[in-house]
């Protein structure tokens, strides 16, 4: 059976992963040197938790999900089954991120040298889904992008996103504002 690896040596002078209190971290996990993660802290099967990321506490990271680095996740959030998530994001408390929903960093992938920008999801935001969230795209506070949806630009807050590309329009009244995780 497969062990969790907890401080995965990337560099000479890596220090060793601070988790906090009550993790439950599964078998096949690779949790990197230089992340601090916070209490209750909690993984799926295989997951991937990087170098030089912040994570708060009640965190989800579901199977064969993926934080690749030099990201921050807030607190109470919760990151499905094979959630990718790359490096130089920014995601808020109270999230949720669907199954397998994609979120990208790299504008024009192996063609230009151009720095990475991540998205920034903010707070109480969901993302349904097979989701597609492209470079430098935020997210807005209580927003819900539809599964499936590919969003090429920002989101406002309280707003629903739907398609591909995805269209904004009003929060329905029976989506409540806040998640609850």
């Amino acid at each position: 059976m497969d062990q969790a690896t907890i401080g995965y040596k990337y560099a000479d002078d890596s220090d060793d992963p601070h988790i906090g209190a009550d993790p439950t971290i599964r078998a096949g996990t690779i949790i990197y040197n230089d992340v601090a993660i916070g209490d209750r802290f909690s993984t799926g099967h295989h997951a991937l938790v990087r170098e030089l990321t912040e994570i708060g506490d009640d965190v989800l990271v579901g199977t064969n999900a993926v934080i690749d680095g030099r990201t921050t996740v807030g607190s109470n959030v919760s990151l499905q089954t094979g959630v990718y998530v790359p490096s130089d994001t920014t995601i808020g408390e109270y999230v949720f991120v669907g199954p397998h929903a994609v979120l990208t960093n790299d504008p024009y992938p192996v063609r230009d040298d151009d720095s990475l920008a991540g998205p920034t999801i903010e707070d109480h935001a969901s993302i349904g889904a097979n989701a597609t969230i492209l470079p430098d795209v935020t997210v807005g506070a209580r927003s819900f992008v539809a599964a499936g949806s590919v969003v090429v630009d920002d989101v406002p807050p309280e707003t629903l996103a739907v398609g591909a590309p995805a269209e904004h329009r009003p929060l329905p009244e029976k989506i409540p504002r806040e998640n609850e995780l």
